[in-house]
Order: C-alpha cells, then sequence, then structure tokens
C-alpha cells in the first residue's frame, strides 16, 4: 500500500551522493548570490524580489539539474528573454491584471513551444512583468535587458565556472558529452541493436514532452546494455542465504533468497529452498534444482537501504 501511494505521488528516492548534494546546493547559493546583487542594482524596491524568485527556480535547474534539457544556455536565455517581453507586451496593453497576468504566462508557454526553450522559470519572468509593480511597468522594455538579461548573463556565468570543477557537472551538456565521446568511440552512431534513428522515433511517439535528452537516454541504454551481458551465475557460484534477482522489468522483477539446501555434494541437480523476498510473488516460497535457479538468477543483490543493489557494483 505504501509503495502504490508513493508511486501515485511520483515519490522518487534520488539515488545521489551526500556530496552531489551540496555541490548543487553550494553552487545555487553563489548563482543567486551574484543574481541578488545585480537585481538590487537596477530595481531598488521590493520589485527586485519578483526576479529573484524567477531566477531562484532556474538555479534548481541549473545545479541540481545541469546536464536536463530545460537547464541548457538556449532554454534558460531565450525562456526568460521571450517570456520577459510577452509579459511587458501584456501589461502595457490588457489593463485588467486578471486578464494581462495568466495570459502572460499562457503565451509565454506556447512561445517557448515553438521556439524549442522551454525553461518553466520564463513563467515567472512573464508574471513578474505583469504583477512587479510600478517600478518594473516604468522600465517597459527594458526590463527585458535590466536586469532580467544581467541576472541570466550572472547566473549562466555561475554555472559555466562553477560546474566546470567537478568534470562529472560540467555545464553546458555538451561539454559533458564531449568528454565522454573522447572515452568511447561512437562514430558508426549506433548503439548495439538500437540505432541512434530508434531513439529520435521512439522521442517523436510522445506527444507531451520530456524532460530527458537523446544523448542521456544513449548513455542509459549503453550502461543497461554493458550490464545485461554478462553471464547468469553458475551452479556452484550460489550460497545458502543470499539473496539473487531475475534481473527482468516491471512486474516480472523478483529478489530470491536462498534458505536451505543439501551441501552432500557438488551439483546442480541438488534441490534448493528459496523464499521470494521482493518483487512478482512476494512472501512465497518454492524448491527447485540448483542448476534452475542459476538459470533463473541473472545476478546476486544485496539490500542498500530502500534499494536492492548488485554485490558486484562495489
Amino acid at each position: 500500500m505504501k509503495e502504490t501511494i508513493l508511486q501515485y505521488l511520483g515519490f522518487e528516492r534520488y539515488r545521489v551522493s551526500h556530496t552531489e548534494k551540496l555541490v548543487s546546493a553550494l553552487g545555487a547559493f553563489l548563482g543567486i548570490l551574484l543574481v541578488f546583487y545585480s537585481s538590487t542594482y537596477f530595481l531598488q524596491d521590493s520589485s527586485s524580489y519578483l526576479i529573484v524568485a524567477s531566477m531562484g527556480a532556474s538555479a534548481v535547474l541549473l545545479f541540481a539539474v545541469p546536464h536536463g534539457p530545460l537547464s541548457q544556455p538556449w532554454p534558460l536565455i531565450g525562456g526568460h528573454l521571450i517570456s520577459a517581453v510577452i509579459g511587458i507586451s501584456c501589461a502595457k496593453f490588457i489593463p485588467d491584471i486578471f486578464i494581462a497576468a495568466p495570459l502572460a504566462v499562457g503565451i509565454a508557454v506556447g512561445a517557448m513551444y515553438y521556439f524549442h526553450c522551454i525553461h518553466p522559470p520564463g513563467g515567472a519572468t512573464a508574471l513578474s512583468a505583469v504583477v512587479g509593480g510600478n517600478t518594473v511597468h516604468e522600465l517597459g522594455y527594458q526590463f527585458m535587458l535590466t536586469p532580467v538579461l544581467i541576472n541570466v548573463i550572472a547566473i549562466i556565468s555561475v554555472a559555466i565556472i562553477f560546474n566546470y570543477f567537478f568534470k562529472w557537472r560540467r555545464y553546458p551538456a555538451y561539454l559533458a558529452q564531449k568528454m565522454a565521446s573522447a572515452n568511447k568511440d561512437t562514430s558508426d552512431g549506433s548503439y548495439g541493436a538500437i540505432s541512434h534513428e530508434d531513439f529520435v522515433y521512439a522521442l517523436s511517439e510522445f506527444e507531451s514532452f520530456i524532460d530527458i535528452s537523446e544523448n542521456d537516454l544513449l548513455k542509459i541504454y549503453d550502461l543497461v546494455t554493458q550490464r545485461h551481458q554478462s553471464t547468469n551465475i553458475q551452479h556452484h557460484e550460489l550460497k545458502n542465504g543470499h539473496y539473487y534477482s531475475n534481473g527482468e522489468y516491471g512486474d516480472l522483477w523478483s529478489v530470491r533468497q536462498i534458505v536451505d539446501w543439501a551441501d552432500t555434494e557438488d551439483s546442480g541437480e541438488e534441490q534448493l529452498i528459496y523464499k521470494i523476498i521482493a518483487g512478482a510473488d512476494r512472501r512465497n516460497s518454492g524448491v527447485m534444482t540448483k542448476n534452475a535457479f542459476s538459470r533463473w538468477a541473472k545476478h546476486e543483490v544485496i539490500r542498500d537501504e530502500d534499494n536492492w543493489r548488485r554485490v558486484d557494483e562495489d
């Protein structure tokens, strides 16, 4: 029941190190520190905090998800600037704020789609231009340059410089992909039995925006296929009391623990008793030969907090 509720809510257990979490937090702090000062320099009243709020959302993307499609330079720059122009226009030409505000955000979303620069904080920028008060309204289209463009330049500069010191976080994503390609020859454009064109077609079949890039999908597929090519466990490698997974997906996935067997001889035909610990048919048990169990088992696993991890990952 608990797992069903968590899945319904979209709860994700981020398998991220403490170092990565702290680095993300530090980067966001430095980015917003510079954005805050640039905002207060150009806007002297409380309206400046609306701009900081917009850039604060960008900081989450740039420093917590630096390789995400929504975090890249063009979505960041285009998303904020295009949304700023739309917001200013709605504020100038639509006197009713109850119409201008939602219309600004709606048009901004559509424009970001058409200009291939979807950046969620852009919606906040469009809204800020409408509800930002007299100071923002008096700036007019200058609002797009000061403070929006200056703040964009500030935060993207911090993202590029700060993330450069951590090779696994190089920003923009192109730098990380370039580094990866230098360590692996992908000149044939294919990944095993699935080609570049297959991924492009699969992505095009989705009707909604997917917050993952084609290159990230290819990398995930590459890592999975490398792991999947490993051979099954041999019967003489099985250990009493240890846990094993069948390596399947979705409802077919299962983890079994060997709870008893006969130690009379090293034969694959000996019977063993197992208990299903997780996945399909959980809490059931069964009996099979060592040979049959080794054909079922793909790899040995251990419990790692709320997840199961392969033993050969150590």
